[in-house]
């Protein structure tokens, strides 16, 4: 099938939902934490139901217009970008872009007549929802932080149903709309307490030393990056090693200093995060709500650097409320060139904190989040005998 979308003529009122597969638009993105839950949630629709119409609404040039089709789904851009703080040329063009985006969406929603619409917060799916409320089409929102995006905050009131992945969100959202449901992670990282050898083998390290993987995301993090530099006398001749992902943006510049570094690894990119995670003892990461989700599942002792660089300090409020469980071990950014080596390997020599971490960060996982929120989808849809596919 094209990934060019093949709209059907007749809206959503002249259908009869009972008689036809349900048509379902999932919109918002901007970055990975938003996309591949995104993605996850259609793919456990598509489990249940093969022949659901999925469509995809996400903002142009951002990351969903190439990882969506890539798996396998239509999607259409809207031209929307966030309102920066100060006055920019963006700001000035931003009143333009809205209303072009609301105009495109309502045009969308009638041209697909969807049973649903599903929020995964960023940009593209404000107007979306909007546009889908003034069709009167339920709408679902999938929140994946402890601290609610504004673009899901403003969407709240109208939302038939908020999905949130963790506990006290009553006070950002209506508390008769919350479901507790987690956040959907991809499915091979399931199970990979059996993978650590394979993992070892994959990327060429010793599997008689303790590892510490380091996380910077496929771009890279500038503190995690200076943090390892910094710490590279202190790693040399010991009995632990390193495997560091770098990103692809800062690989250039680290990637000389670790020549002729035995048990430090540097890598742009991880292909298979599902080994990088079975062969770690201790993984080093920033607190995006899709990393923490994934390492909830795997239930690795983890250090957690937040990023000050986002929307409302989210990351902070994400590795906080796993601190408060003592499920991780936080580092500011500020001290992590200082400090964050020094907090793993003090960690590393600890088996009972790692041990104590490890079973408090995994009893927060919630492994069928996708399923959870596609209950909560198919509930909102109402067709006869929908409901019954998800057990």
């Amino acid at each position: 099938m094209s990934m060019q979308m093949r709209y059907k003529s007749e809206t959503r009122k002249s259908r009869n939902i009972n008689d036809e597969p349900p048509r379902i638009i999932i919109s918002g993105g901007g970055t990975g934490g938003h996309v591949y839950p995104a993605i996850a949630i259609a793919n456990e629709i598509k489990r249940h139901v093969p022949n659901a119409e999925i469509l995809f609404v996400g903002a142009k040039g951002k990351l969903e217009m190439d990882k969506v089709p890539q798996a396998g789904y239509p999607i259409e851009g809207l031209w929307i970008s966030g309102f920066q703080r100060k006055l920019t040329l963006r700001n000035l063009m931003f009143p333009v872009k809205l209303v072009s985006s609301l105009w495109r969406a309502w045009w969308i929603v009638r041209r697909f007549g969807p049973d649903v619409v599903v929020g995964v917060g960023g940009y593209a799916s404000g107007p979306t929802l909007k546009m889908a409320t003034r069709w009167k089409v339920p709408t679902l929102i999938q929140e994946q932080n402890s601290h609610a995006g504004m673009t899901n905050r403003l969407l709240a009131k109208s939302a038939s149903k908020i999905c949130v992945s963790y506990d006290g969100m009553e006070r950002f959202f209506p508390e008769n709309k919350l479901t507790l449901t987690g956040n959907p992670v991809r499915s091979d990282i399931h199970n990979v307490s059996k993978k650590r050898e394979e993992g070892l083998t994959h990327f060429g390290l010793a599997k008689d030393k303790k590892t510490i993987v380091v996380v910077g995301g496929s771009l890279g993090a500038r503190t995690l990056n200076d943090s390892m530099a910094a710490a590279l006398s202190q790693l040399q001749n010991t009995d632990i090693q390193v495997f560091w992902q770098a990103g692809k943006l800062y690989i250039e510049e680290f990637e000389p200093q670790v020549e002729g570094i035995d048990n430090v690894k540097i890598t742009a990119f991880i292909d298979r995060m599902d080994l990088a995670y079975a062969m770690a003892d201790v993984v080093i990461a920033r607190a995006g709500a899709l990393t923490i989700s994934e390492l909830c599942l795997v239930g690795k002792p983890t250090i957690l650097v937040p990023s000050p660089n986002v929307s409302e300090d989210h990351q902070t409020a994400n590795a906080k409320a796993l601190v408060e469980k003592n499920a991780a071990i936080l580092v500011k950014d500020a001290d992590a060139k200082e400090t964050m080596i020094d907090v793993a390997m003090g960690l590393l020599n600890d088996q009972d904190k790692m041990d104590k971490l490890s079973e408090n960060i995994k009893a927060l996982a919630k492994p069928d989040a996708a399923r959870r929120i596609v209950r909560e989808v198919f509930k909102l849809i109402q067709k006869k005998g929908l409901l019954s596919v998800v057990k």
